[in-house]
């Protein structure tokens, strides 16, 4: 198989937790062809969607780990299977190079997760369609709900709907501290849409990552604790990461989600759990897969790449 990567620049990969990394080891093991290409490469002309893509060939040496043959123009629907692992932000670029994905499956590419499968899901507000697994939520840019909201429940988090990796989370607590700064700051004085959400006080025992491939989650999560003095358990935060096995109820959330999220075209996603509560829900590139595979010997490269494998055939 030609398996082709949307990926951000290779040069920035940290290979000794990159989930992409991952990926493509698993595949040239398999002895499958690599290529990798950045949104900016994709273009529509005549009708038909290109990328300037380059076969990446894997060296072995953590530090030097690729090299790149020649760059050339190749129709994405040469590929068996293109995989979409561009980092947010999840700006109009982004939508944009989603577009040229979703004309190239009408031409016959095979993309994993499908285009317009990651534009309707939004990783925050996407959790308001399994509300019986969710604490309670409010999505607003009005003031006088976000103050309504601390004031009914107390302890809250607020974020942005845009953000990553923990950037723009804040909690408020029962005295209201700077609540007025941060709802000024977040929705830019009424002009952006926020998320507030009741404070789970479990987050001290991590922040779970649940992946979920072709609709069945990998059996262990990525508990990501925050360092002391945080809320946030994200890996960008400072957050340590601790595998560990589903728990009951992990497992009750990934398996309601999971046959529903992979008929929409979502190959993999990331639910985020914290105490028995849904979060997030994480469509754009995933990941966690090297921090499971190094603590509990659970190949999630190989799971995955076998789901790409299949649907590559079956598409």
């Amino acid at each position: 198989m030609k398996i082709a990567f949307l990926a951000d620049p290779l040069a920035s990969f940290k290979t000794y937790k990159d989930s992409t990394y991952a990926m493509m080891v698993e595949a040239a093991a398999r002895g499958h062809a690599v290529y990798a290409f950045e949104q900016k490469d994709m273009a529509l002309d005549g009708g038909i969607v290109y990328a300037n893509a380059a076969r990446v060939i894997l060296t072995g040496d953590a530090h030097d780990w690729y090299r790149l043959e020649p760059h050339h123009e190749a129709a994405l629907t040469e590929f068996d299977a293109v995989i979409q692992r561009k980092d947010p932000p999840f700006d109009m670029e982004y939508i944009y190079g989603t577009y040229l994905l979703e004309l190239a499956e009408r031409q016959g590419a095979r993309v994993f997760n499908r285009p317009d499968a990651i534009r309707n899901h939004n990783e925050k507000l996407a959790i308001a369609q399994f509300s019986q697994f969710t604490a309670p939520t409010l999505v607003t840019s009005s003031e006088a709900r976000l103050r309504a909201f601390q004031a009914h429940h107390g302890d809250v988090i607020l974020k942005p709907l845009d953000g990553m990796g923990g950037a723009g989370v804040f909690r408020v607590q029962a005295d209201g501290m700077n609540l007025g700064s941060i709802i000024e700051t977040l929705t830019d004085n009424g002009r952006r849409t926020i998320m507030a959400q009741r404070y789970i006080p479990e987050i001290v025992n991590g922040d779970k990552r649940i992946l979920v491939i072709n609709g069945k989650p990998v059996p262990y999560a990525l508990a990501r604790i925050p360092q002391a003095g945080e809320v946030r358990g994200n890996l960008a935060a400072g957050g340590t990461g601790v595998a560990r096995p589903l728990s009951e109820r992990d497992r009750e959330i990934a398996e309601t989600l999971g046959p529903v999220l992979a008929s929409r075209g979502l190959l993999l996603v990331g639910l985020d759990v914290i105490g028995d509560y849904l979060t997030e829900v994480n469509v754009t590139s995933p990941t966690c897969f090297q921090e499971i595979t190094q603590q509990t010997g659970f190949n999630v490269a190989a799971m995955f790449i076998d789901a790409v494998e299949q649907g590559a055939t079956q598409a």
